[in-house]
């Protein structure tokens, strides 16, 4: 088991102060043993003629001077010699009795940083027993730490934010389940309808069994499309597999060509170069997903504009057509899942066009805007980040 993060900082601490506090002794005793300070003698006559010697020592005595006599000399050695002996004894007492300070102190600074350490870690150990009781049940909860704006609080602000992310996620997450739910349960249901009536129908004929099944084909056909639209939008929003050289141009102009020929529909396009990184099925599904989703939901003589280029860097996509007017205030609706203005039961498609179109762009680290034209139908651009530029 390793040590907690409490007990590192205590030790840190009393590590630094030991640190600390030796190099402080060693230099003390560094300044001590080579400050020499200063020495002087005098000599004076007393009264009966005799002379006194008198020293003056403030560190080191000094060498004696030459023109001493030689029982001054003595007497001057002898000065000095005592003067090392007490400041040896001075120099040891202070090694002493300054490692028992520091020992002492050591211990006390363990102490003090055992209680510091407690009280800096007391908020992350409340965060802590608040993010264990959170739960996908009361995900809604937030931290909310008082305090000033310092590392612990901007700490507390990003989980919190992280929190409200994750609650977004789970509320989108069971619509999405939920929406899925009913649109697979009504062709299920279809189905049901389909084959009861052709067991209980006692005049049942070759016939009317081929038709039955033909309608059932028709439903299976839809609930194909659902799971396959399911799983593409699953794998977007998943992120890339794949990242490689595109250019919008060609695929936009074999998309479009292949839509106008299926729905005999006025298709223009404008292409100029477009390069782009990025995963080749999923951008062709994009560009798919807006042809189709732009000739659908269309007037029978209207038509389609599909534009490429770049701009300022950057490879951009445009699909306009006509149609009737969207309101600007459900434009942001159409992009999640199995939302769409006109709810037919029987048209094939389930919400899920600009949904797919959304994720797609944001694997792809582009920007997507769903604009509502005026005179009707809506303009989509998207423009995707420089082709040196690593998709993240």
């Amino acid at each position: 088991m390793g040590l907690t993060v409490r007990l590192r900082l205590t030790l840190l601490y009393g590590l630094l102060f030991l640190f600390s506090g030796a190099l402080l002794l060693t230099i003390t005793y560094v300044l001590v043993t080579y400050n020499r300070g200063s020495s002087s003698l005098s000599v004076e006559k007393s009264a009966d003629g005799r002379e006194i010697v008198t020293a003056v020592v403030l560190g080191d005595i000094a060498p004696p001077d030459s023109d001493l006599p030689a029982d001054l000399r003595q007497v001057v050695a002898a000065a000095r010699e005592q003067v090392r002996m007490e400041k040896a004894e001075v120099m040891h007492l202070l090694v002493v009795q300054g490692c028992v300070a520091l020992g002492v102190m050591s211990v006390i600074s363990i102490g003090l940083g055992w209680v510091v350490s407690g009280r800096l870690l007391r908020p992350l150990q409340t965060m802590t027993g608040t993010l264990q009781r959170i739960s996908a049940h009361n995900v809604h909860e937030r931290l909310d730490v008082p305090g000033p704006p310092d590392e612990l609080k901007n700490l507390a602000d990003t989980v919190d934010g992280l929190l409200g992310r994750l609650e977004s996620a789970l509320d989108s997450h069971r619509r999405f389940v939920a929406n899925a739910a009913h649109e697979l349960r009504t062709p299920l249901t279809l189905e049901h309808a389909l084959l009861e009536e052709a067991v209980i129908d006692p005049d049942a004929t070759a016939d009317t069994f081929r038709e039955r099944f033909k309608e059932l084909m028709t439903v299976s056909e839809q609930q194909a499309r659902l799971l396959e639209s399911l799983l593409v939008l699953a794998t977007s929003e998943r992120g890339l597999d794949r990242r490689d050289g595109i250019d919008l141009s060609g695929v936009a102009g074999d998309v479009a060509r292949a839509f106008a020929r299926r729905h005999e529909f006025t298709v223009v396009t404008d292409l100029e170069p477009a390069r782009i990184t990025g995963d080749p099925a999923l951008v062709e599904r994009l560009l798919a997903n807006l042809v189709d989703n732009a000739i659908s939901y269309n007037d029978p003589a209207g038509r389609v504009d599909v534009t490429t280029g770049t701009e300022d860097g950057r490879a951009f996509l445009t699909v306009t057509n006509t149609g009737p007017t969207v309101p600007p205030e459900l434009v942001d609706r159409l992009l999640t899942p199995f939302q769409r203005l006109d709810r037919t039961a029987d048209d094939g498609h389930h919400g899920l066009g600009l949904s797919i179109v959304a994720a797609i762009a944001a694997a792809h680290s582009a920007e997507l805007s769903v604009r509502a034209r005026p005179e009707g139908g809506l303009a989509i651009t998207i423009r995707f980040p420089p082709e040196n530029v690593p998709v993240v």
